[in-house]
Protein backbone atom coordinates (compact mmCIF):
# COMPACT_ATOMS: atom_id res chain seq x y z
CA UNK A 1 0.00 0.00 0.00
CA UNK A 2 2.73 2.20 0.72
CA UNK A 3 4.48 1.42 -2.29
CA UNK A 4 1.07 2.12 -4.43
CA UNK A 5 0.79 5.37 -2.38
CA UNK A 6 4.21 6.95 -3.02
CA UNK A 7 3.68 6.29 -7.21
CA UNK A 8 0.29 7.21 -7.58
CA UNK A 9 0.84 10.48 -5.74
CA UNK A 10 4.00 11.39 -7.22
CA UNK A 11 4.68 15.16 -6.95
CA UNK A 12 1.64 15.58 -3.82
CA UNK A 13 2.15 16.21 -0.39
CA UNK A 14 0.75 13.29 1.95
CA UNK A 15 0.43 11.09 4.67
CA UNK A 16 -1.10 7.42 5.36
CA UNK A 17 -2.39 6.36 8.63
CA UNK A 18 -2.98 2.47 9.83
CA UNK A 19 -5.50 2.15 12.05
CA UNK A 20 -5.20 -1.66 13.97
CA UNK A 21 -7.62 -2.33 16.16
CA UNK A 22 -4.84 -4.53 18.34
CA UNK A 23 -5.16 -7.28 15.33
CA UNK A 24 -3.13 -10.04 16.08
CA UNK A 25 -1.44 -9.94 12.66
CA UNK A 26 1.55 -8.35 12.76
CA UNK A 27 -0.02 -5.16 10.94
CA UNK A 28 1.07 -2.68 13.36
CA UNK A 29 4.60 -3.76 14.02
CA UNK A 30 4.80 -3.96 10.18
CA UNK A 31 3.35 -0.61 9.60
CA UNK A 32 6.21 0.88 12.60
CA UNK A 33 8.87 -0.75 10.50
CA UNK A 34 8.19 0.95 7.63
CA UNK A 35 7.01 4.33 9.59
CA UNK A 36 10.90 4.47 11.35
CA UNK A 37 12.51 4.86 7.41
CA UNK A 38 9.34 6.89 6.21
CA UNK A 39 8.02 9.94 8.18
CA UNK A 40 4.60 9.80 6.17
CA UNK A 41 3.23 6.42 7.29
CA UNK A 42 1.62 6.39 10.78
CA UNK A 43 -0.03 3.58 12.29
CA UNK A 44 -2.79 4.07 15.41
CA UNK A 45 -3.11 0.73 17.43
CA UNK A 46 -6.52 0.85 19.19
CA UNK A 47 -6.51 -1.19 22.34
CA UNK A 48 -10.23 -2.13 23.68
CA UNK A 49 -12.54 -0.86 20.73
CA UNK A 50 -13.00 -1.76 17.19
CA UNK A 51 -14.75 -1.27 14.07
CA UNK A 52 -14.39 0.13 11.23
CA UNK A 53 -16.15 3.53 11.57
CA UNK A 54 -15.11 4.05 14.49
CA UNK A 55 -11.30 3.73 12.95
CA UNK A 56 -11.73 5.81 10.10
CA UNK A 57 -13.42 8.57 12.40
CA UNK A 58 -9.92 8.55 14.62
CA UNK A 59 -7.17 8.21 11.80
CA UNK A 60 -9.25 11.02 10.12
CA UNK A 61 -9.59 13.55 13.15
CA UNK A 62 -5.60 12.35 13.69
CA UNK A 63 -4.53 14.10 10.50
CA UNK A 64 -3.82 17.46 9.67
CA UNK A 65 -4.43 17.58 5.88
CA UNK A 66 -6.27 19.70 3.70
CA UNK A 67 -8.05 16.47 2.64
CA UNK A 68 -8.92 13.41 4.57
CA UNK A 69 -9.35 10.02 2.02
CA UNK A 70 -10.67 6.97 3.49
CA UNK A 71 -9.30 3.88 1.49
CA UNK A 72 -9.08 -0.27 2.22
CA UNK A 73 -5.96 -1.58 3.26
CA UNK A 74 -6.69 -4.56 0.87
CA UNK A 75 -5.75 -3.38 -2.41
CA UNK A 76 -9.35 -3.45 -3.81
CA UNK A 77 -9.55 0.41 -4.04
CA UNK A 78 -7.61 1.50 -6.88
CA UNK A 79 -4.87 4.51 -5.00
CA UNK A 80 -3.93 5.51 -8.96
CA UNK A 81 -7.70 7.28 -8.74
CA UNK A 82 -6.96 9.75 -5.40
CA UNK A 83 -5.45 12.55 -7.82
CA UNK A 84 -8.95 12.63 -9.21
CA UNK A 85 -10.58 12.99 -6.11
CA UNK A 86 -8.30 15.58 -5.14
CA UNK A 87 -8.82 17.40 -8.26
CA UNK A 88 -12.60 17.66 -8.04
CA UNK A 89 -12.61 18.64 -4.53
CA UNK A 90 -10.19 21.59 -5.78
CA UNK A 91 -12.90 22.32 -7.93
CA UNK A 92 -15.76 22.83 -5.14
CA UNK A 93 -16.99 19.52 -4.52
CA UNK A 94 -17.70 18.74 -0.99
CA UNK A 95 -17.32 14.81 -0.95
CA UNK A 96 -15.33 12.67 -3.62
CA UNK A 97 -16.56 9.12 -3.93
CA UNK A 98 -14.82 5.88 -5.53
CA UNK A 99 -17.92 4.59 -7.83
CA UNK A 100 -17.94 1.11 -9.22
CA UNK A 101 -21.02 1.74 -11.27
CA UNK A 102 -20.54 4.53 -13.43
CA UNK A 103 -19.30 4.67 -17.18
CA UNK A 104 -15.73 3.37 -16.71
CA UNK A 105 -16.48 1.76 -13.06
CA UNK A 106 -16.29 -2.10 -12.67
CA UNK A 107 -16.98 -4.27 -9.02
CA UNK A 108 -15.42 -7.70 -10.32
CA UNK A 109 -13.85 -7.68 -7.72
CA UNK A 110 -17.00 -9.02 -5.63
CA UNK A 111 -15.93 -12.34 -4.67
CA UNK A 112 -19.38 -14.39 -4.94
CA UNK A 113 -22.75 -13.47 -6.64
CA UNK A 114 -23.77 -13.40 -2.52
CA UNK A 115 -21.68 -10.43 -2.23
CA UNK A 116 -22.94 -8.76 -5.18
CA UNK A 117 -26.47 -9.08 -4.35
CA UNK A 118 -26.11 -8.04 -0.93
CA UNK A 119 -24.11 -4.99 -2.20
CA UNK A 120 -26.78 -4.45 -4.86
CA UNK A 121 -29.63 -4.33 -2.20
CA UNK A 122 -27.72 -2.33 0.33
CA UNK A 123 -27.45 0.53 -2.83
CA UNK A 124 -30.76 -0.08 -3.67
CA UNK A 125 -32.25 1.07 -0.07
CA UNK A 126 -29.08 3.08 0.54
CA UNK A 127 -30.44 6.06 -2.04
CA UNK A 128 -34.00 5.90 -1.74
CA UNK A 129 -33.01 6.87 1.57
CA UNK A 130 -30.36 9.40 0.99
CA UNK A 131 -32.55 10.85 -1.75
CA UNK A 132 -29.23 11.31 -3.81
CA UNK A 133 -28.25 10.08 -7.15
CA UNK A 134 -25.04 8.43 -5.78
CA UNK A 135 -24.60 4.76 -7.71
CA UNK A 136 -22.34 3.76 -5.03
CA UNK A 137 -23.58 4.87 -1.49
CA UNK A 138 -22.10 1.85 -0.38
CA UNK A 139 -18.74 2.89 -1.73
CA UNK A 140 -15.96 2.65 1.51
CA UNK A 141 -13.57 4.52 -0.78
CA UNK A 142 -13.68 8.45 -0.72
CA UNK A 143 -12.18 11.79 0.22
CA UNK A 144 -13.51 15.18 1.42
CA UNK A 145 -12.43 18.28 3.36
CA UNK A 146 -10.78 17.39 6.58
CA UNK A 147 -12.86 20.73 8.21
CA UNK A 148 -15.86 19.60 6.47
CA UNK A 149 -14.74 15.83 8.09
CA UNK A 150 -14.50 17.09 11.68
CA UNK A 151 -17.64 19.43 11.27
CA UNK A 152 -19.80 16.41 10.96
CA UNK A 153 -17.74 13.76 13.36
CA UNK A 154 -19.73 14.54 16.56
CA UNK A 155 -22.97 14.00 14.18
CA UNK A 156 -22.01 10.04 13.62
CA UNK A 157 -22.99 7.28 15.20
CA UNK A 158 -19.48 5.49 14.16
CA UNK A 159 -20.80 1.84 14.33
CA UNK A 160 -20.98 -0.25 11.56
CA UNK A 161 -19.26 -0.56 8.10
CA UNK A 162 -20.86 2.12 6.15
CA UNK A 163 -19.20 5.34 6.97
CA UNK A 164 -20.57 7.03 3.52
CA UNK A 165 -23.84 6.39 4.19
CA UNK A 166 -23.05 7.88 7.68
CA UNK A 167 -21.31 11.18 6.82
CA UNK A 168 -24.39 11.56 3.88
CA UNK A 169 -27.36 11.52 6.26
CA UNK A 170 -25.01 13.30 8.99
CA UNK A 171 -24.65 16.25 6.86
CA UNK A 172 -27.04 19.13 7.57
CA UNK A 173 -27.34 20.41 4.02
CA UNK A 174 -27.02 18.03 1.03
CA UNK A 175 -23.48 17.82 -0.74
CA UNK A 176 -22.12 18.37 -3.48
CA UNK A 177 -20.68 14.80 -4.61
CA UNK A 178 -18.90 13.67 -7.60
CA UNK A 179 -18.48 10.45 -8.07
CA UNK A 180 -15.43 9.00 -9.32
CA UNK A 181 -14.91 5.57 -11.58
CA UNK A 182 -12.40 2.87 -10.17
CA UNK A 183 -11.76 -0.93 -11.02
CA UNK A 184 -12.69 -2.90 -7.58
CA UNK A 185 -9.62 -5.09 -7.71
CA UNK A 186 -9.52 -8.96 -5.90
CA UNK A 187 -8.65 -8.72 -2.87
CA UNK A 188 -4.90 -9.34 -2.08
CA UNK A 189 -5.25 -10.29 1.38
CA UNK A 190 -7.71 -10.31 4.52
CA UNK A 191 -11.79 -11.20 4.40
CA UNK A 192 -15.00 -9.78 3.31
CA UNK A 193 -17.38 -7.68 6.29
CA UNK A 194 -20.27 -7.46 3.66
CA UNK A 195 -22.87 -10.20 4.61
CA UNK A 196 -26.50 -10.37 5.72
CA UNK A 197 -25.62 -9.01 9.22
CA UNK A 198 -24.08 -5.97 8.12
CA UNK A 199 -26.84 -4.85 6.17
CA UNK A 200 -28.71 -5.78 9.46
CA UNK A 201 -27.00 -2.77 10.75
CA UNK A 202 -27.26 -0.70 7.94
CA UNK A 203 -30.50 -0.80 9.16
CA UNK A 204 -30.33 -0.13 12.45
CA UNK A 205 -28.28 2.84 11.28
CA UNK A 206 -31.40 4.39 9.34
CA UNK A 207 -33.48 3.84 12.16
CA UNK A 208 -31.00 6.00 14.05
CA UNK A 209 -31.20 8.98 11.54
CA UNK A 210 -34.49 8.79 11.55
CA UNK A 211 -34.83 8.85 15.64
CA UNK A 212 -32.20 11.35 15.35
CA UNK A 213 -29.75 9.92 17.61
CA UNK A 214 -32.34 10.50 20.46
CA UNK A 215 -32.06 6.42 21.05
CA UNK A 216 -28.85 4.92 20.53
CA UNK A 217 -28.01 2.80 17.97
CA UNK A 218 -27.00 -0.53 19.85
CA UNK A 219 -30.09 -0.26 22.08
CA UNK A 220 -32.16 -0.08 18.79
CA UNK A 221 -30.08 -3.40 17.20
CA UNK A 222 -30.84 -4.88 20.82
CA UNK A 223 -34.33 -3.93 21.10
CA UNK A 224 -34.86 -5.48 17.37
CA UNK A 225 -33.17 -8.62 18.26
CA UNK A 226 -35.34 -9.21 21.22
CA UNK A 227 -38.44 -8.72 19.03
CA UNK A 228 -37.19 -11.75 16.67
CA UNK A 229 -36.14 -13.86 19.89
CA UNK A 230 -40.23 -12.91 20.51
CA UNK A 231 -40.90 -14.49 17.31
CA UNK A 232 -38.63 -17.58 17.83
CA UNK A 233 -40.14 -18.47 21.42
CA UNK A 234 -43.49 -18.51 19.44
CA UNK A 235 -42.12 -20.77 16.63
CA UNK A 236 -40.51 -23.37 19.05
CA UNK A 237 -43.70 -23.39 21.33
CA UNK A 238 -46.45 -24.21 18.47
CA UNK A 239 -43.77 -27.08 17.23
CA UNK A 240 -43.23 -28.43 20.76
CA UNK A 241 -46.86 -28.42 21.55
CA UNK A 242 -47.72 -29.70 18.30
CA UNK A 243 -45.62 -32.93 19.17
CA UNK A 244 -47.94 -33.06 22.34
CA UNK A 245 -45.49 -31.35 25.12
CA UNK A 246 -47.48 -30.02 27.77
CA UNK A 247 -47.26 -25.76 27.79
CA UNK A 248 -45.32 -25.57 30.36
CA UNK A 249 -42.34 -27.69 29.02
CA UNK A 250 -43.11 -26.11 25.92
CA UNK A 251 -42.79 -22.37 26.91
CA UNK A 252 -39.66 -23.18 28.82
CA UNK A 253 -37.77 -24.88 25.90
CA UNK A 254 -38.97 -22.04 23.21
CA UNK A 255 -37.64 -19.56 26.14
CA UNK A 256 -34.40 -20.95 26.06
CA UNK A 257 -33.86 -21.83 22.51
CA UNK A 258 -35.31 -17.44 21.74
CA UNK A 259 -32.37 -16.63 24.65
CA UNK A 260 -29.93 -18.61 22.68
CA UNK A 261 -30.81 -17.17 19.13
CA UNK A 262 -30.91 -13.85 20.82
CA UNK A 263 -27.63 -14.14 22.34
CA UNK A 264 -25.89 -15.19 18.72
CA UNK A 265 -27.54 -12.86 16.80
CA UNK A 266 -26.23 -9.99 19.98
CA UNK A 267 -22.92 -11.12 19.56
CA UNK A 268 -22.97 -11.09 15.73
CA UNK A 269 -24.69 -7.51 15.12
CA UNK A 270 -25.06 -5.76 18.21
CA UNK A 271 -21.82 -6.13 19.49
CA UNK A 272 -19.99 -6.89 16.58
CA UNK A 273 -16.98 -5.07 17.36
CA UNK A 274 -16.45 -6.66 20.48
CA UNK A 275 -17.84 -10.21 19.58
CA UNK A 276 -16.62 -13.35 21.89
CA UNK A 277 -14.63 -15.66 20.44
CA UNK A 278 -13.15 -19.16 21.50
CA UNK A 279 -14.14 -19.92 24.96
CA UNK A 280 -15.38 -16.67 25.80
CA UNK A 281 -18.52 -17.87 24.10
CA UNK A 282 -19.75 -20.18 26.19
CA UNK A 283 -19.10 -18.12 29.40
CA UNK A 284 -20.63 -14.87 27.40
CA UNK A 285 -23.57 -17.51 26.58
CA UNK A 286 -24.08 -18.63 30.53
CA UNK A 287 -24.13 -15.32 31.98
CA UNK A 288 -26.56 -13.62 29.57
CA UNK A 289 -29.19 -16.51 30.04
CA UNK A 290 -28.39 -15.45 33.98
CA UNK A 291 -29.27 -12.05 33.19
CA UNK A 292 -31.89 -12.63 30.52
CA UNK A 293 -33.06 -14.78 33.41
CA UNK A 294 -32.97 -11.91 35.81
CA UNK A 295 -34.80 -9.62 33.67
CA UNK A 296 -37.75 -11.95 33.39
CA UNK A 297 -38.04 -11.71 36.45
CA UNK A 298 -38.12 -8.05 36.71
CA UNK A 299 -40.56 -7.82 34.12
CA UNK A 300 -43.23 -10.24 35.47
CA UNK A 301 -42.67 -8.32 39.13
CA UNK A 302 -43.10 -5.06 37.60
CA UNK A 303 -45.96 -5.71 35.58
CA UNK A 304 -48.09 -7.56 38.64
CA UNK A 305 -47.11 -4.60 40.56
CA UNK A 306 -48.60 -2.41 38.12
CA UNK A 307 -51.67 -4.30 37.16
CA UNK A 308 -52.35 -4.29 40.87
CA UNK A 309 -52.27 -0.75 41.08
CA UNK A 310 -54.60 0.37 37.76
CA UNK A 311 -55.84 -3.22 36.45
CA UNK A 312 -54.75 -2.54 32.98
CA UNK A 313 -53.33 -5.47 31.06
CA UNK A 314 -51.98 -3.37 28.18
CA UNK A 315 -49.95 -1.16 30.14
CA UNK A 316 -48.78 -3.21 32.62
CA UNK A 317 -47.37 -5.60 30.28
CA UNK A 318 -45.86 -3.04 28.11
CA UNK A 319 -44.14 -1.00 30.92
CA UNK A 320 -42.87 -4.65 32.88
CA UNK A 321 -41.73 -5.82 29.16
CA UNK A 322 -39.66 -2.48 28.66
CA UNK A 323 -38.02 -2.64 32.18
CA UNK A 324 -36.72 -6.37 30.71
CA UNK A 325 -35.31 -5.30 27.76
CA UNK A 326 -33.57 -1.88 29.53
CA UNK A 327 -32.16 -4.43 32.15
CA UNK A 328 -31.43 -6.73 29.89
CA UNK A 329 -29.12 -4.31 27.37
CA UNK A 330 -28.05 -2.62 30.53
CA UNK A 331 -26.21 -5.58 32.28
CA UNK A 332 -25.27 -7.82 29.23
CA UNK A 333 -23.27 -4.35 27.66
CA UNK A 334 -21.79 -4.56 31.38
CA UNK A 335 -20.98 -8.35 32.06
CA UNK A 336 -21.34 -10.38 28.48
CA UNK A 337 -19.46 -7.53 25.91
CA UNK A 338 -17.83 -5.27 28.04
CA UNK A 339 -14.72 -4.16 26.61
CA UNK A 340 -11.59 -5.53 27.88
Amino acid sequence: MVAALDTALAGVTWEVVFVDDDSPDGTAAAARDIARQDRRVRCIRRVGRRGLSSAVIEGALSSSADYVAVIDGDMQHDETRLPAMIAVLGAGADLAVGSRHVAGGDNAGLASPLREKLSGAGIRIARLVTRTDLSDPMSGFFMLRRGLFEALAARLTGQGFKILLDLVLAAPAPLKIVEIPYKFRPRAAGESKLDALVLAQFAGLLIDKALRGTVPLRFITFALVGAFGVLINLAVLEAARRLGIGFGAAQTLGTIVAMVANFWLNNQLTYRAQRLKGGRVWRGLLLFLLVCGLGAIANIGIARALYAENGSDIFSGAAGAAVGVVWNYAVSATLVWRVR
